[in-house]
């Protein structure tokens, strides 16, 4: 059913595209009119988010418009995107440091979620949000101090093909703290099953999320139904929720390792729900990507409808209210960004933005 529901959605923005791009003149030779767009599960804040901007886009009658596609994960969308198939004429959501770790695929630390290699210098459109599930804890247990106290204890994280939920939360188990599922019950399940699991004490700690933007006012951060309800259901038992956070020394032992670009953060109190003490955490940068060979017209297109579209889609969904110009360009760079994208952002008068945040750099820059 939901295939079927999923199917129908995108022939009837097909159609719509066809309509409303009908006799509108200026698409350079090659350039497609309807960019297919990888994201990420169903429920999905991307997926529904990104649903709204396609609309607005074909409202806007602009040159290129998104077509979303959901798919099982963003560690899906990186292997799909090894597809010669899918470069000129596809988008997908994906994170800094998961590219990254493309080029680890296959090797003892990431083969069980990277069977293989994916070494692909995967050129940036634009930033989307900074994400923090994976990168802290939360248990109930008053006993568990830190995550270094996890060790031997029930551990629920999120599934092996979800890059946030699964794999970073693993590598941060293990590599940061020794815990692996040899001295551990490390459990890969649904963010919804992971977050009742833990409401029902069937396990002593487990991962939730957030989603924040550059601008550290910590003031418009993103907090998803599943915290609220771990909030809930605290509130309702009467029992405190503790919050585990990753260390920096844990942060920059694994971007030392792995060559990534994790961004280290100290939320205050009051950030999270029921948060009393402040956080440490670690957060990766989201982004919408594509290959070397996507269409350059295409590239700037989007871009340039993004940072139209961008101000009103704030009040819009819930997501965007993280957009900014800062956000878009946190982590571009001359050797990362695409060039279609780079010229929107000249035009723009944004480029010279970049030279204020730390680069998302590939094995070999």
């Amino acid at each position: 059913m939901l295939k079927r529901r999923v199917t129908v959605f995108l022939l009837g923005a097909v159609i719509a595209l066809f309509v409303g791009f009908a006799g509108q003149p200026g698409h350079a030779q090659g350039s497609p009119k309807a960019v297919t767009l990888l994201l990420c599960p169903f429920g999905c804040g991307p997926l529904a988010g990104d649903t709204i901007l396609m609309n607005q886009m074909i409202l806007a009658g602009t040159p290129v418009t998104l077509l979303p596609q959901e798919t099982p994960g963003y560690v899906y969308n990186l292997r799909e995107m090894a597809n010669k198939k899918r470069w000129k004429r596809t988008i997908f959501g994906t994170e800094d440091v998961l590219i990254q770790l493309g080029f680890w695929g296959g090797t003892p630390e990431l083969k069980e979620f990277l069977p293989e290699k994916v070494a692909i210098k995967f050129k940036l459109l634009y930033g989307e949000a900074w994400w923090g599930q994976g990168k802290f804890f939360i248990t109930f247990d008053p006993t568990i101090k830190s995550i270094a106290d996890l060790k031997g204890k029930r551990i629920s994280i999120g599934l092996r093909g979800q890059s946030d939920w699964g794999v970073f939360s693993r590598l941060f188990l293990e590599y940061g703290y020794g815990i692996t599922p040899k001295n551990s019950d490390i459990r890969h399940l649904t963010p919804a099953a992971l977050t009742q699991q833990l409401i029902d004490g069937v396990t002593d700690a487990n991962i939730s999320a957030f989603g924040g933007e550059p601008t550290m006012t910590f003031k418009n951060w993103l907090i998803p139904g599943l915290l609220r309800k771990l909030e809930a259901a605290a509130n309702a038992s009467g029992k405190k929720l503790y919050y585990l956070g990753v260390s920096k020394e844990a942060v920059d032992k694994l971007n030392k390792k792995f060559g990534t670009t994790w961004l280290h953060l100290e939320l205050p109190p009051g950030t999270l729900p029921l948060q009393t003490e402040p956080l440490s955490v670690a957060v990766n940068r989201g982004f919408k990507a594509v290959h070397p060979e996507f269409s350059e017209e295409a590239a700037y297109n989007v871009v340039k409808a993004v940072a139209k579209i961008g101000p009103k889609m704030r009040e819009l969904h819930a997501l965007w209210k993280l957009w900014s110009p800062e956000l878009m360009l946190h982590g571009l760079s001359d050797e990362n960004v695409h060039p279609g994208a780079k010229r929107a952002y000249v035009e723009l008068g944004w480029w010279d933005k970049v030279k204020n945040y730390p680069p998302v750099t590939y094995p070999g820059n």
